[in-house]
């Protein structure tokens, strides 16, 4: 194979590697903000949860009259 010809396949090559590997990180980071985000909404919910939960209370003093 001519060298020229074979330097430019090699140039082609190498561009579609560099985008795919362009498309495969911002969906890895797009799958990590998704991931992120659920994480956190279920930590709300926790937490929402924990808040409203009816807590034990000491009992009232009885007044004295």
């Amino acid at each position: 194979m001519h060298p020229e010809a074979q330097l430019a396949l090699h140039h082609a090559r190498a561009a579609e590697l560099r985008a795919e590997a362009d498309a495969y990180r911002l969906a890895a980071v797009a799958r990590h903000h998704r991931d992120l985000r659920a994480r956190l909404g279920w930590v709300l919910v926790e937490v929402g949860l924990r808040l409203t939960a009816a807590t034990k209370t000491a009992p009232a003093v009885p007044s004295m009259r």
